[in-house]
């Protein structure tokens, strides 16, 4: 039997749903009013798109998308031309989008804590694997994507 892992939509899931709940609990400072709470719909496509479009690249490649599984193609075009993480960093843009639609200070807490935590619990080990597996192909692409923008 083997230990079954939580995957990224789980904390990303998870971190939507703590940054409506910090909304309503400590709202703080509400510092972004009407109208301008809109333009959070814009990070929202932007992030969903982003995901998307990381996912169809992934589903093209027929190369894994979970960050436990060694892949079976290094994934370099489309989103990954201009960001070595287009999935997490879709997320993070959407978490972002959620909380200037909510408007109040604590909700970007949450987009913080996930963009690190990313970082060290998946990010650092899956370029590992990437290495490990690519070898100098990964390091060329490396040095010429940045991991976030």
């Amino acid at each position: 039997m083997h230990e079954k892992k939580i995957l990224p939509p789980t904390y990303f899931i998870i971190s939507l749903l703590l940054s409506v709940a910090l909304h309503f609990i400590f709202p703080l400072v509400k510092f972004i009013a009407y109208p301008w709470i809109l333009a959070g719909l814009i990070f929202l496509a932007a992030g969903g798109l982003m995901n998307l479009f990381a996912d169809m690249d992934f589903k093209k490649a027929r190369t894994t998308v979970k960050p436990y599984e060694k892949p079976v193609e290094l994934m370099t075009k489309g989103v990954f031309n201009f960001t070595r993480n287009p999935m997490y960093l879709g997320m993070s843009i959407t978490l972002i989008g959620e909380a200037v639609l909510l408007g109040s200070l604590t909700p970007f807490i949450i987009p913080i804590v996930f963009f690190v935590l990313m970082d060290k619990m998946f990010i650092r080990s899956e370029e590992a694997m990437l290495l490990k597996t690519f070898g100098e192909r990964y390091m060329s692409y490396k040095s010429k994507v940045r991991r976030w923008l």
